[in-house]
């Protein structure tokens, strides 16, 4: 029997999160009763993707007005501010964090009363409209795919990673339940293998064939193999169709560019900034050398080796297909247009 794949879970009160640093390995959820715990999930990991990201930040903000008494509605408002910057200084670069931030805070901006209620309700909303625009996402870009399709994906856009169905899996998915693919190439993703660990897990949950590459594979698999397409997620679009995604798309772009295949960029349009012009105005954030140094608590490099690690990186418009949108289907230079 199929199982659900859900990054959390909401009850009035609490937040659960799924702690993906342990999957697929163990299955433990991390219990949240304040913001700063939701934080702290966001900060390390524990909850990742742009979508996921957004979707608990508010539910953060929402448990905000359950954590203490406060004897007037401008101490909680104040409360609320400083809660919603330090949900803000955890991940830089995924847009959907603060656009979540800002939706949440239009709620007691608009007005004070019933504001346990109405900071709810509106987390709520953001999940529910996130799910729903993940699925017309894989109804829009499930018919791009030929018959028996093999596609190659990097890092986890799935279930884990949006509300609970997935920005470029949720492509995947759909097509699958077409018919329509043959295999999935899933990228390890180094250093926290996203691929190997989360996309592989999930897609054995939908019973959908797949092979993990070291991500220096790539390059040899477009050459000696067919590949139909090339589908990731992204963490910020820029207004001129530029995308930041995990370290490493811009590379499988390029490949894909030069053997001619696909590359598809699937993103809710909450993802897409409109205030950023171009790629190079996106944050990239700059994750701690450690995590690449060392994999879960062991080190696997030299004593004194240093290293880098740049969480995410740009791919430029001209290398992009089409992105893929719960509005539908777009050429990366039609976001000009877009309001």
């Amino acid at each position: 029997m199929k199982k659900e794949v859900v990054p959390y879970h909401w009850k009035p009160g609490r937040l659960s999160v799924l702690e993906q640093k342990d999957l697929p390995q163990r299955v433990r959820w991390i219990v949240c009763k304040n913001h700063r715990q939701v934080a702290r999930c966001i900060q390390d990991m524990s909850i990742r993707g742009a979508p996921a990201i957004g979707c608990s930040a508010a539910f953060g903000l929402a448990l905000v007005a359950r954590e203490k008494p406060h004897r007037t509605p401008a101490q909680l408002v104040a409360h609320l501010e400083l809660a919603r910057k330090r949900l803000a200084a955890t991940r830089p670069t995924a847009v959907n964090l603060f656009w979540a931030l800002d939706r949440m805070a239009h709620v007691w901006q608009k007005s004070t009363e019933n504001l346990l209620a109405r900071l709810e309700n509106e987390a709520i909303a953001i999940h529910t409209e996130d799910l729903a625009g993940c699925r017309r996402m894989g109804d829009h870009g499930a018919p791009l795919l030929p018959k028996n399709a093999v596609v190659l994906t990097h890092c986890n856009a799935g279930a884990l990673a949006t509300a609970g169905y997935g920005t470029a899996l949720g492509v995947i998915r759909s097509a699958h339940a077409q018919g329509k693919i043959k295999k999935v190439y899933v990228d390890e993703t180094r250093p926290y293998w996203q691929g190997s660990r989360l996309t592989a897990w999930e897609l054995a949950q939908e019973g959908i064939p797949y092979e993990i590459l070291t991500d220096n594979m790539a390059a040899h698999i477009f050459k000696t193999e067919k590949v139909d397409a090339v589908i990731v997620g992204a963490d910020r679009v820029a207004r001129n169709g530029d995308v930041a995604n995990k370290i490493g798309t811009y590379g499988l772009a390029i490949l894909a560019h030069h053997h001619r295949v696909p590359f598809y960029v699937a993103a809710p349009f909450s993802t897409v900034d409109l205030k950023t012009k171009t790629g190079k105005d996106i944050p990239i954030e700059e994750r701690s050398a450690r995590e690449v140094l060392e994999f879960r608590g062991r080190r696997i490099a030299p004593a004194n080796a240093q290293a880098r690690h740049p969480a995410f990186d740009v791919t430029p418009a001209h290398l992009i297909t089409a992105l893929i949108t719960d509005r539908g289907v777009m050429a990366p230079g039609s976001l000009l247009t877009q309001k």
